[in-house]
């Protein structure tokens, strides 16, 4: 690590191609060193086995990443049939061998069998915690625990490529959906098992895996060059929708007054409860809410952060 004296006031949001092999916490670092940021968190992880896309805030845009934690992802997954696995994935004991005996017809009716809502159970090697400890550190002990099932949503499912045993698909899902135990799941049903040999991530929420940097390429600028790739804030919040206020009303809203929804410039019915991006001419302030017939305060950028980030 850095000596603490070499952090720098940092503000953005890093569009990073996470490679294999590092852990969503170890590339954060590592993209933290490189831009010397003094605050720094990611927007959910990402397993070792799996490349792609990892939102990293830095600074003030950390105020924001858990909001990305509820939005849709989209994956594209390399799957293996006829060999199961002790842990889903392709680093794991194989279990059980057994002959395939599937064509693409069958193939694509089990992927389709998987739209909509559907129940997992989550994996034991997976970073959800259970008392405290994450569930990957139990199954390492040799322990398994109950997991509750849980409902998510596959909201498409396209077959890419299909080379048997091996075939590619490409999984647009809503937050918590696990891959390895979905390309499981399509292989009980084809009745010859899987594992999940590969995986990318290339969309979270509205953010796309074209506009993101690999380490490599970080590492082979200069400063001005990767602050430059940096992007504001607010392009975390893109689905939620905007509002635009006079100067006057944004130096109230920073000292704690509400504003009139009068004085509230949308393109959307001022609801009760509804949050929206604030901005001041083209600044953006932070979310707001409507509140008691009135826009208040839900969370701000700092008055200096809101130009820089």
């Amino acid at each position: 690590m850095q000596p603490r004296s070499r952090w720098k006031p940092v503000h953005g949001v890093l569009l990073l191609d996470k490679p294999v092999g590092l852990s969503s916490n170890d590339a954060l670092q590592k993209a933290r060193r490189l831009f010397s940021a003094a605050r720094a968190g990611h927007t959910g992880t990402l397993d070792p086995l799996a490349s792609g896309l990892l939102p990293v805030c830095f600074g003030e845009a950390t105020r924001f990443a858990g909001l990305m934690l509820d939005a849709d992802k989209e994956y594209v997954a390399q799957v293996r049939l006829g060999v199961t696995t002790r842990t889903g994935d392709a680093e794991g004991e194989v279990l059980v061998t057994l002959p395939v005996d599937v064509d693409r017809v069958r193939l694509e009716s089990a992927l389709r069998a998987h739209l909509g809502d559907i129940q997992q159970i989550p994996p034991m090697h997976s970073a959800l915690k259970h008392a405290g400890k994450p569930l990957y550190e139990y199954a390492r002990a040799g322990e398994t625990v109950e997991r509750a099932i849980r409902r998510v949503r596959i909201h498409d499912i396209e077959l890419l490529a299909c080379e048997l045993p091996e075939f590619r698909m490409r999984v647009r899902c809503s937050k918590g959906t696990y891959i390895r135990t979905l390309a499981e799941d399509i292989g009980s049903m084809l009745g010859c098992g899987a594992h999940l040999s590969g995986l990318r991530r290339t969309l979270t929420g509205p953010l796309q895996l074209d506009a993101a940097f690999t380490l490599d390429q970080l590492a082979g600028m200069d400063e001005p060059e990767r602050l430059a790739v940096l992007q504001p804030a607010d392009v975390l919040l893109q689905a939620i929708p905007a509002c635009r206020i006079s100067a006057q009303d944004a130096r109230g809203l920073i000292n704690g007054r509400t504003v009139a929804l009068a004085d509230v410039s949308t393109d959307v019915a001022l609801d009760e409860e509804l949050v929206l991006r604030a901005y001041a001419d083209a600044a953006f302030l932070g979310l707001v809410s409507v509140r008691g017939g009135r826009l208040r305060v839900k969370r701000l950028l700092p008055q200096e952060s809101a130009q820089s980030a």
